[in-house]
């Protein structure tokens, strides 16, 4: 990035649920660790090129020792020579708060990034910040933007979204990965205007693509409803437009901002218990009862064990032609409060059915001891009572006041513990002039929405065929602790009306049926012909705990287009590739059960 183009900030996102607990345990092995180390190795490369450069570097690898690794950095800036000044963002770190809680750490905003920069630090060092507020802090900082700017602050908040994954956004985990090259993508940056419009690009020469499909699917990720809530602005997804600037180049605009909610969301980590696992290979026949025999041979071993989930992958195919194509996979995971019941002696007891279980026993990896897992939960804490504060090169602390509060905007209670599963009441649709018609695989803003029905609409017949849902639509999907969200986005406006009308809750978790007896919302947004689940839930207690065979359901998107539903002919496009045509539906089938370039 600081070699392929103009930067004027290169900001690093570092930090997920995952990484807290990791860095949690890094901390109790020693105080002085606790944050990203890679950042370090990295920045002994670039440094003196950002300096060279006039590049203002922004990373959250602080983690949970911001001023632990600013001190790093200027440890590392006197070894290389490069003389910059350093200043940290502190005050997220609410661990003393949260009895037994390995870290809890509140989301902090931009305004202590855009404070350091305001003061002349070349690196800024975070803990917890949002994702996106590596990017809003700043553009508040570039265009002085003030905290109530909330328009322009929501368009920075979009477009670091984007960003905060890197090649999401330039054709990684895109699902229309088949039509483009994306074998090294480049990574994205956002050309950010006065008036908080954007446009996402990538430096001239490097690999993948920025389409309206790519923007579209990222800013689907890991979002819940239509206000996305933030600690400086609200950003209303459902108001964002898209524009073709350009070949690898969409425009952003249209953002509406809102006030604040008064709560900031706190990520709490503890340690959750022991847990293991053995993988069992079963072989050619009688794949069901070789499962049932293991299963049967180790009830007694797992009597006393507070949590045992068996999952049997079919994998195997009928009279394959290779050993592994012809074996399906059984999965055993244990979890208890207690390390020795769930330690080596179980997965030894496990191996040594090998010369007296099902014919052909094999596992796929050697008894090993239990180890430690974490558990993820969200909670919230008053603005007001969280210390944001920015460390300036100088030293001096700054106190980073919390929005003032508009009681109205959100209602008593609303952002409480559990507002993710009763959040504000939706906001009515946001008139906007439709944008242009997205080039490319999918995305971008539906011309017409609102306006006449779809060809083939109302009592007139039409013409439908089995085949998967993504041979019409795209998908991302992502997790939120024990939440998973799945974004479903189509390419034109008639596909759309057909995803909105047909995709309902029910029709989601018959496809999905992993997801029923779970709540799932469903939130429309029209502007990206797109459709956003939330499924509460269905990942226990988050990544670290091992829950589910994809713990952070980066392929639930990927499963729900695989599956098989009624689709119009003419909404699907010449088919593609050696792929089988879809097969006509036989009757009623039933659904399986981004003016001056800134920052």
């Amino acid at each position: 990035m600081l070699t392929g183009g103009p930067l004027d900030v290169l900001t690093g996102d570092y930090l997920a649920e995952l990484t807290m607990l990791i860095l949690g345990r890094d901390r109790l092995k020693n105080p002085d660790l606790g944050y990203a180390k890679t950042f370090l190795r990295q920045l002994e490369e670039g440094l003196g090129l950002a300096h060279e450069r006039g590049v203002r570097l922004v990373t959250n690898a602080g983690g949970l020792n911001p001023a632990g690794l600013a001190d790093a950095v200027r440890a590392l800036a006197a070894k290389v020579g490069v003389p910059v000044s350093v200043a940290h963002v502190e005050g997220d770190d609410l661990t003393a708060r949260e009895n037994g809680a390995l870290t809890a750490n509140a989301y902090l905003g931009g305004a202590g990034i855009t404070a350091c920069l305001r003061a002349g630090a070349d690196v800024v060092v975070t803990g917890r910040v949002t994702d996106a507020a590596l990017v809003s802090g700043p553009a508040a900082w570039w265009f002085d933007w003030a905290p109530e700017d909330h328009d322009r602050l929501a368009g920075a908040v979009v477009a670091g979204h984007v960003l905060e994954c890197g090649t999401q956004a330039t054709g990684g985990n895109y699902s229309f990965f088949t039509a483009h090259d994306v074998r090294r993508p480049g990574f994205p940056l956002a050309e950010i205007s006065s008036d908080g419009s954007a446009v996402i690009t990538k430096h001239p020469g490097t690999g993948g693509v920025v389409s309206a499909g790519t923007v579209t699917a990222q800013l689907l990720y890991e979002t819940q409803g239509v206000r996305y809530l933030g600690p400086d602005v609200t950003a209303r997804l459902d108001t964002v437009r898209l524009g073709d600037d350009g070949a690898d180049r969409v425009r952003i605009s249209g953002v509406r901002g809102e006030q604040p909610p008064p709560t900031l969301k706190v990520g709490v980590t503890r340690i959750g218990g022991w847990r293991n696992e053995v993988v069992f290979v079963l072989t050619g026949l009688d794949i069901e009862a070789k499962a049932d025999l293991v299963r049967s041979q180790l009830a007694e071993n797992l009597e006393d064990v507070a949590d045992v989930a068996w999952t049997l992958a079919r994998t195997d195919h009928a009279d394959a032609d290779t050993e592994e194509t012809a074996s399906a996979l059984l999965r055993l995971v244990v979890r208890d409060p207690s390390p020795d019941r769930v330690g080596r002696a179980l997965t030894s007891a496990a191996v040594e059915l090998a010369l007296g279980s099902y014919p052909g026993f094999h596992v796929t990896t050697p008894p090993g001891p239990a180890q430690p897992y974490g558990v993820f939960a969200s909670t919230f804490a008053p603005a007001t009572e969280v210390p944001h504060t920015a460390v300036l090169p100088d030293g001096t602390h700054l106190p980073i006041p919390a929005p003032p509060p508009e009681p109205a905007a959100f209602p008593a209670g609303s952002l409480e513990p559990g507002a993710l599963s009763a959040p504000p009441p939706e906001p009515a649709a946001f008139s906007a002039p439709p944008a242009f018609e997205a080039r490319g695989s999918g995305g971008g803003a539906p011309e017409g929405v609102g306006g006449a029905a779809p060809a083939g609409s109302g009592a007139e017949p039409r013409e439908t065929v089995r085949a998967p849902l993504g041979a019409l639509a795209g998908a991302r999907s992502g997790d939120k602790g024990g939440d998973a969200n799945v974004g479903v986005w189509t390419e034109s406006a008639p596909a759309w009306h057909w995803l909105r009308d047909t995709l309902t809750v029910d029709r989601f978790q018959a496809l999905l049926p992993e997801t029923r007896g779970l709540a799932v919302q469903r939130h429309e947004l029209p502007n990206l012909r797109a459709l956003n689940f939330t499924v509460t839930g269905i990942l226990g207690d988050g990544v670290a705990s091992g829950h589910r065979f994809d713990p952070q359901a980066k392929a639930l998107g990927e499963w729900l287009r695989a599956r098989h539903l009624d689709i119009p002919v003419d909404l699907l496009p010449p088919a593609q590739g050696p792929a089988p045509a879809p097969q006509p539906a036989q009757g009623p089938a039933p659904v399986p059960a981004p003016e001056g370039t800134g920052p």
